[in-house]
């Protein structure tokens, strides 16, 4: 009974906070790692810092780190990122729906620092969510994703010279490590990276278009024919249940 009463008497950001543990532990060894990359990329530590803390996403992040070491253009990055997150708009139209009436700036503020992780935890929590609860939840793995960033610059700039350099080799390996995961959850992601692969090889070689839009076209164009194929495969299901 008394465990109930302390509980209940718990704010919702309190408990936000305790929901939201586990994700700023995961991304400790992740934000450490990209502090780190971006330190042997060539960018300073405010650089490093600012985009964490603009951007706030794990796998734009490593994406515009490898297209600033090609050297491609600034919007070339900016609109790779903003395809690449162009999801958060669809999670936080469902978070809006779920959260508690409040004001525009709280909803902005959730909305900006909503994480495939952080998403998860809130969405399946049952019943209206309490924008205190949303906040810790978020705000957690924020701060943890910022402060790790700075920590992993320090630690690259403390390597010795060779071992940063040989570093790059480590940013492929995020990648396979971030697509992994991906790919056991279902084969239309291996369908999706294998095209994304063989469009921007074509495109890079063949030299029709530039390493940074290179990537951009062929992300969508692989997009555009796996969604176009599973289209497909779903009508005819239909019509064969008709």
């Amino acid at each position: 009974m008394t465990e109930l009463i302390i509980e209940e008497q718990e704010s919702p950001f309190k408990k936000g906070v305790q929901a939201g543990l586990s994700i700023a532990i995961g991304y400790a060894p992740v934000a450490l790692t990209f502090g780190l990359l971006a330190k042997t990329t060539g960018l300073t530590m405010g650089e490093a810092m600012l985009m964490s803390i603009i951007v706030f996403a794990g796998a734009a992040q490593y994406i515009s780190l490898s297209l600033i070491a090609l050297g491609t253009s600034a919007f070339e990055i900016i609109l790779t990122t903003f395809i690449v997150n162009i999801r958060h708009f669809l999670m936080s139209t469902a978070l809006n729906e779920k959260a508690e009436d409040d004001s525009l700036l709280y909803k902005a503020i959730y909305s900006f620092s909503i994480t495939d992780e952080s998403f998860s935890v809130v969405a399946t929590r049952e019943g209206v969510l309490k924008t205190g609860f949303i906040l810790g939840v978020n705000l957690i793995g924020y701060f943890s994703w910022v402060i790790f960033t700075g920590v992993g610059f320090v630690i690259g700039a403390n390597l010795p010279e060779t071992l940063q350099e040989s570093m790059s080799v480590a940013l492929y390996a995020m990648f396979i490590g971030l697509l992994v995961p991906s790919m056991k959850k279902g084969v239309k992601v291996i369908y999706l990276a294998a095209l994304a692969a063989i469009f921007n090889t074509i495109f890079t070689y063949a030299e029709l278009l530039s390493t940074g839009w290179a990537i951009v076209v062929a992300t969508l164009l692989s997009a555009i024919l796996v969604e176009f194929v599973e289209s497909i495969k779903q009508s005819k299901g239909d019509n064969h249940e008709q």
